[in-house]
């Protein structure tokens, strides 16, 4: 396999990983429509908590440096927060 081949390949994966994260942060607006009907608040640290153990658990499976999966979660967590904060109005996003 040559140079160019595995970087089209990490290229596509990329995009791959973009989609999700795009498809993730979508569905912040039906997660914030379950929250106001069960009044609850954006921030939730016992979710948050599970989301993190359960990658950083995944992350070891796969042999993957835990503090650094730990950070990327730490990132999409705080991007669903500030979409739900900008979807209700209380966003600091333009």
């Amino acid at each position: 396999m040559e140079l160019a081949d595995i970087r089209e390949k990490i290229e596509q994966i990329d995009k791959d990983i973009l989609t999700l994260i795009a498809e993730r942060t979508n569905l912040a607006e039906t997660v914030l429509e379950l929250k106001r009907a069960e009044e609850k608040s954006i921030e939730d640290k016992e979710q948050e908590q599970i989301v993190l153990n359960r990658a950083i658990d995944y992350a070891t499976e796969l042999n993957l440096d835990t503090g650094s999966i730990k950070q990327i979660f730490l990132i999409l967590i705080e991007m669903n927060i500030e979409r739900q904060r900008e979807l209700s109005g209380e966003g600091n996003l333009p």
